[in-house]
């Protein structure tokens, strides 16, 4: 997966390989009034639903992403090709929009 970043520069999809993390200033939180999770950053949030609250706390463990995918297929007992391609996409979309680093 090939795209752009804010800036204009043309960035790659995240590896299985990779290793991300949240990035400077973001943090993961609860609102327990709204009883939602979400990214918090500088003047933005964004809420996160079950699946990508899964994925995130999976896949910035300081794991390579590849392990992230191998415990989500297991506890959602779903292909590991579909587990992946759907984890992979996340995460990168996430990175672009400036909520993980690689």
């Amino acid at each position: 997966m090939t795209g752009t970043a804010d800036s204009g520069a043309p960035v790659t999809g995240i590896a299985e390989t990779d290793r991300v993390r949240l990035a400077p200033g973001v943090m993961l939180r609860h609102d327990r009034l709204r009883d939602q999770w979400m990214l918090m950053a500088p003047e933005r949030l964004l809420v996160l639903d079950e699946l990508a609250l899964a994925v995130v706390r999976a896949g910035t463990g300081g794991d390579a992403v590849e392990i992230a995918i191998d415990r989500l297929a297991a506890e959602y007992d779903a292909p590991r090709e579909e587990i992946s391609a759907d984890v992979l996409e996340l995460l990168t979309d996430l990175r672009n929009k400036g909520y993980l680093v690689t």
